[in-house]
């Protein structure tokens, strides 16, 4: 009778043990982190772009014709004054000779005029004419002088005209394109050559969106050429495009170039550089960010456990590719960046080779 309770006692202890010895231990769930690090110096961000003149016009007639010659060709230097091109001025020069003959008309007219109001005003004064008469004369006399004004501003716009059939350089520079040639008519307004006038030069570079949000308002670029770096000059941003190329989307920059070097020519390729400003918090890839009570959170493990908690996280910028974490996370964190919906606070984890 003592024997059977003592026999119960250690089979229950023996399957107590092997109760204890068959309960399964957790795995570690392997993970992909990244180790926090706050940087010190902006990014340095570079792109390929073009010299040109900053000040560039299309030099074009004032008025239609046909195109007898033009003495320029592209890369030509040219003056101020120097002439261009010309239009066949046939039809402008009998304009002006049409114009001097009515002024001609209208001198004799006004001289007839003068006489006929000088002997209507002597006989005024002897009596020997009417009222009437002497009135009619000096209108006449109003008349004459009225067309000869006229036909003087004829002849100023006919001289005009045809000085028109001549295109002159308005300053000097150099033609970098020409849009006409020798024979054809072309129209008033048509550019005939592009003219870069002598002066400044630009750095131009088509630039990002992205780096147009982020970047400096008013920042030093450093300038090289592609095919000589040694080739170096600074310059400032002079100009900014309102709005975006429809088919890059890219927005148009001008860069003046303080003292530009020899080597700098118009058309060279040019590399610019800018440093960005430091970032203003942490980024992270963006699948490292889950919520926690309705707010952005990210998993941290815990180096000495080697387990995971929520950490609340403020979020400055969302990209589809990456997160700027503005506050919530110190220098040395562990991120949790792959299979962060899969894990739960407290969970044993184990760290993927190279993940940190």
């Amino acid at each position: 009778m003592i024997r059977l309770p003592i026999v119960a006692i250690l089979i229950a202890a023996s399957v107590a043990a092997c109760g204890e010895k068959s309960a399964p231990v957790p795995e570690a769930r392997p993970v992909r982190v990244v180790t926090v690090a706050q940087g010190t110096t902006g990014e340095i961000v570079s792109l390929t772009g073009q010299i040109r003149a900053k000040d560039e016009a299309g030099l074009a007639f004032r008025l239609d014709g046909r195109m007898l010659e033009r003495l320029v060709n592209v890369g030509d230097v040219v003056t101020a004054g120097q002439v261009v091109a010309r239009l066949d001025p046939q039809n402008q020069q009998n304009a002006l000779t049409e114009a001097e003959a009515n002024l001609a008309s209208a001198n004799a007219a006004l001289t007839q005029a003068n006489l006929t109001f000088g002997r209507q005003q002597q006989l005024m004064k002897q009596g020997w004419t009417t009222r009437a008469k002497f009135d009619d004369a000096q209108q006449a006399l109003l008349s004459a002088r009225a067309e000869v004004e006229a036909a003087n501003a004829q002849v100023r716009i006919a001289k005009d005209q045809l000085s028109y059939t001549t295109l002159v350089a308005d300053g000097p520079g150099a033609i970098t394109a020409v849009g006409a040639q020798p024979g054809e008519v072309v129209h008033a307004g048509q550019t005939i050559v592009q003219l870069a006038r002598e002066g400044g030069l630009d750095a131009v570079f088509d630039v990002s969106e992205q780096i147009i949000r982020t970047g400096p308002r008013d920042p030093e670029v450093t300038i090289a050429l592609t095919d000589d770096p040694n080739v170096t000059a600074v310059g400032q941003v002079r100009e900014v495009a309102p709005q975006a190329d429809p088919v890059t989307r890219t927005f148009r920059v001008k860069v003046a170039i303080t003292n530009p070097p020899p080597s700098m020519r118009l058309g060279s390729t040019v590399k610019g550089s800018i440093t960005l400003p430091e970032p203003i918090g942490v980024e992270l890839p963006s699948t490292a960010l889950t919520e926690a009570n309705g707010h952005p959170a990210v998993w941290v493990v815990d180096k000495a456990a080697m387990t995971v908690s929520l950490r609340p996280v403020d979020v400055e910028r969302y990209d589809p590719q990456s997160i700027l974490i503005s506050r919530g996370l110190n220098s040395g964190d562990l991120v949790v960046t792959a299979g962060v919906q899969t894990l739960r606070p407290g969970q044993k984890v184990r760290l993927l080779e190279g993940g940190a």
